[in-house]
């Protein structure tokens, strides 16, 4: 099936054709025979760089209206921004800022592209826009099953199926398990497929050879090690250096950010493909610590990628990599699901990782989501993705990574804080005013879908209760309806944990004596809260932490014997002290050093705070509070 026999102007084609696109993979065409191109209902469950992204493109632009394109990261977001926004004669929008703003002129665009959390916040907000909507697509559709992000995507698509009876839905996944279920709960056409446009061959290392699962062996030359040396990392870096040597370039996954970074300086020692320039390019983006271990090793061709860099860095080692400037990048697993950076060779070095509790092996899902990013369309023959392992571990990684399936996708909805959030959500957007009318609503998710059995109003009584508690719905007889501060917190898009927190600190501030009230004190109230990132705090630090505590005590809203749990509390006290002196002048550089947190770290809890200050402030609107100190320390944290 070729480009030109689809119904696309003769400019979409032209564009497609100039990029090399002229015919479509086998997903494509079996994509089209389902109906995607006239308005057919599509589940696209295949491999990473078949084809998702044009099957996409091709139900928004053949759609009878507006289509919004919903992603998981905000990063993926501006990429696929910037690539829709190349597409001749096409209006394209981006979502990505404040929760609490319905942004009613993305009406005007062809296309709209937002993350999951911010097109529910529209719609909590009454965003015109969302009723005008003609086709949906839906990235990453497998995320349903994560913690968090999951119920938050599982609600969207089930209030927007309700808010748009006739609207075109389109869900793009990797492989996993039960694509069925999902397509089956859409209504959806199922498109699954194993066929890559580059073959993918996956193996395990041990014992100075790779075993692929076509047959084949690779021989890989690891010289000696010596007693300090680690054999996981010296096999790994002669599997990059194969790689490069051999013209491909090479993604090393591992389980943390100290280690992609011991890695990367690891692998700057073996001057893969220098690159001097792009050291300098990356010096100018501004120096920490970090960015300066950046700059150093780019220069030798080797990259790292972690949540602790900064974005600008972050988007600069992913654009180098796409340039083919960087020969390698040593990432955690969080780049795998992200934006799109393909490369000849993965390595995975580990394939176990620190859940909080324990080591424990990652989810095959997400090594196969590593794995797929081997081969590059146009530029690589094959794709190969090597596990290293040793002669103890070779075995069991075959059968848990190599022949395994990706797990089955499943709802997460039922966690009690999704079910406070979204519960609350409904009553206050006026979807639902009964627990009966509450329950009709959830009907309509993947939870009901899996689970017919249960009694949706029972699990949704008993999370009522708890939001009563919370001041945040009033149970009157049969009728539920949202407070003033039910309704504040849901439009502002913060938890209903997190909102009562904020309340019961701003109750706890308006006893407190005037001069006692500080910008610290608003800090510890939003930094103290389960919707602000965690902070981690050091053994080492943990008494100056403390004496810090003790020494404003009088600041805070919490006394330090009333702090349960105490560890987190005080994390919460670290996040806030490293906030308030960003406000006052500190840089991320001074920061960086004295608290040993990554620069990105810092980004991201200046923008947490930021919005977080702003929803304490709008609760206090609904309080009648005046705490002028959360609209002050919002204004210092703002850019």
């Amino acid at each position: 099936m070729r480009v030109r026999d689809l119904p696309l102007s003769a400019a979409l084609v032209s564009h497609y054709e100039s990029n090399g696109i002229e015919e479509l993979y086998p997903p494509q065409a079996a994509a089209v025979e389902a109906g995607v191109a006239a308005g057919g209902r599509v589940v696209a469950a295949i491999p990473t760089a078949s084809g998702k992204t044009f099957i996409a493109e091709l139900a928004m632009l053949t759609a009878d209206g507006p289509a919004l394109y919903i992603v998981p990261l905000r990063a993926l977001a501006r990429e696929k921004y910037e690539t829709f926004d190349r597409l001749p004669g096409v209006s394209v929008g981006i979502s990505t800022g404040d929760f609490d703003a319905a942004e009613e002129e993305l009406g005007d665009h062809d296309i709209v592209v937002a993350t999951s959390e911010k097109v529910d916040s529209a719609i909590r907000n009454g965003a015109p826009w969302v009723d005008r909507l003609a086709c949906v697509v839906v990235d990453e559709v497998h995320l349903l099953g994560a913690p968090g992000r999951g119920p938050t995507l599982e609600v969207t698509l089930s209030t927007l199926q309700r808010r748009v009876p006739d609207l075109q839905l389109v869900a793009l996944s990797a492989t996993v398990d039960n694509p069925e279920a999902i397509a089956d709960w859409l209504d959806a056409e199922l498109v699954e497929s194993a066929w890559r446009p580059v073959s993918l061959r996956t193996g395990v290392y041990a014992d100075e050879a790779v075993e692929f699962d076509d047959g084949t062996d690779l021989d890989v030359v690891v010289p000696p090690t010596g007693p300090n040396d680690d054999e996981a990392t010296e096999a790994t870096v002669a599997l990059v250096e194969d790689a490069v040597e051999t013209g491909g370039q090479c993604l090393a996954f591992v389980r943390s950010r100290r280690e992609a970074e011991a890695l990367a300086d690891r692998l700057a020692d073996e001057e893969l493909s220098p690159a001097p320039t792009l050291g300098d390019e990356l010096d100018e983006l501004g120096g920490t610590a970090t960015g300066r271990q950046l700059s150093e090793c780019a220069r030798t061709g080797v990259g790292f990628h972690h949540a602790g860099l900064r974005s600008a860095h972050r988007v600069a080692v992913e654009n180098a990599f796409r340039d083919r400037r960087l020969a390698v990048i040593c990432a955690t697993p969080t780049l795998a699901a992200g934006v799109n950076v393909p490369a000849r060779r993965v390595v995975i070095r580990d394939q176990k990782r620190y859940t909080g509790d324990a080591m424990e092996w990652i989810p095959v899902l997400d090594v196969h989501q590593m794995c797929g990013r081997a081969g590059r369309p146009h530029l690589d023959p094959f794709g190969e993705a090597v596990l290293v392992g040793d002669a103890d571990t070779k075995a069991e990684l075959v059968d848990r990574y190599v022949t395994a399936d990706a797990e089955a996708v499943d709802s997460q909805f039922a966690d009690p804080e999704a079910l406070r959030t979204h519960v609350l959500s409904v009553v206050a957007s006026g979807f639902a005013d009964s627990l009966d009318g509450v329950a009709d609503v959830f009907s309509a998710t993947y939870y009901a879908h899996q689970h017919p059995s249960v009694d949706l109003a029972d699990l949704v009584a008993d999370v009522v209760s708890d939001l009563e508690a919370m001041e945040l719905l009033d149970a009157t007889g049969e009728t539920l309806s949202a407070t003033a501060l039910g309704a504040q917190t849901s439009r502002q898009y913060v938890s209903p944990t997190t909102g009562a927190r904020i309340v019961s600190g701003i109750r706890t501030i308006e006893e407190m004596a005037d001069e006692h009230v500080t910008a610290r004190t608003a800090l510890e109230v939003v930094c103290d809260t389960p919707d602000m990132h965690d902070t981690y705090l050091g053994d080492r630090e943990r008494a100056l932490m403390y004496q810090y505590a003790r020494s404003h005590a009088a600041e805070f809203t919490t006394a330090m014997h009333d702090a349960d749990p105490f560890e987190e509390w005080l994390t919460a006290v670290k996040t806030a002290r490293i906030l308030h002196e960003w406000t006052e002048g500190s840089d991320i550089e001074e920061l960086v050093e004295r608290y040993r947190i990554g620069p990105g770290d810092v980004e991201s809890r200046v923008e947490r705070a930021e919005w977080l200050s702003g929803a304490a402030d709008a609760l206090c609107t609904a309080l009648d509070a005046n705490v002028p100190e959360f609209r002050e320390v919002r204004a210092l944290l703002s850019p």
